[in-house]
């Protein structure tokens, strides 16, 4: 795998941890974490080593957004040069929510801005009681608009535009409330074993189902009311007479553990 000055990886057993390492900036991002955090998802996404991947970050703060030296850059910056930027933030967030493997959020602190954006792209987010969220975008004259497509499946429109809109600082209960955390722990170790208890749930599940299933949601949202009948039959054939689906259901009716999971 590629090094990275600002991204930590780490395989343990079948889950890989990706750690911001950016604790004096508050793991805040510019282009270049940008592309290390992208090429990162990539590299771990293609590794079938690594069955389940966790995003974390270093220090008190999970991330805070756009990196300010960044953002002054970006203010010179041609419409043209804006628009790449931008797309480089889409490409990492994309990077995260299309990973084939099922992407959990380790949430120990602040998220603000794009910050969480990263959230709302894992597939699912845990956090401690001291985590903390805000879309601070329009007190700096601009709007969440690379992360609205996350935000908008995670939490859904209402809380989306009031949190977009007042930019309010918001804590872990209100962020379990409405759905942008799943779990809250009292502390980071809490928290640790959590997401070790929620990884071993997840390795006993067939890889390519997971992916499957990761591809299911996307394709049934996308997809007209009259033409989801299709697709999801569609879907479900193919997975049935896959190899990973014969070995499923062979494993059940000869009550034994599928070839998956390591005895």
């Amino acid at each position: 795998m590629s090094k990275s000055e600002h991204i930590t990886r780490k395989v343990y057993g079948s889950v890989g941890t990706l750690t911001m390492n950016r604790p004096d900036q508050h793991n805040a991002f510019d282009d270049v974490i940008i592309a290390e955090l992208t090429a990162a998802f990539r590299e771990f996404g293609q590794n079938d080593a690594v069955r389940v991947i966790v995003l974390a970050a270093a220090g008190r703060s999970f991330s805070a957004g756009a990196d300010l030296n960044w953002m002054k850059r970006m203010a010179a910056y041609s419409h043209e040069e804006n628009m790449a930027d931008a797309r480089g933030l889409a490409d990492m967030l994309g990077a995260i929510a299309l990973a084939p493997k099922p992407v959990i959020a380790r949430v120990q602190g602040a998220a603000f801005g794009g910050g969480v954006g990263l959230v709302a792209a894992c597939d699912i987010a845990l956090g401690t009681e001291r985590a903390s969220f805000s879309l601070s975008e329009v007190k700096l004259g601009i709007i969440p608009a690379v992360i609205s497509p996350y935000l908008l499946e995670r939490i859904g429109p209402g809380p989306s535009r009031r949190f977009s809109l007042t930019a309010e600082r918001f804590g872990a209960a209100e962020a379990l409330r409405v759905g942008l955390l799943s779990e809250v722990h009292p502390d980071e170790e809490a928290l640790d074993a959590a997401i070790a208890d929620l990884t071993a749930l997840i390795l006993k599940n067939g890889p390519a189902a997971l992916a499957a299933c990761k591809e299911l949601w996307r394709a049934v949202a996308a997809a007209a009311l009259e033409d989801r009948r299709d697709e999801t039959a569609r879907r479900i054939a193919a997975i049935r007479a896959s190899d990973e689906g014969q070995e499923g259901l062979a494993a059940f009716l000869e009550k034994r553990t599928p070839n998956w999971i390591e005895e």
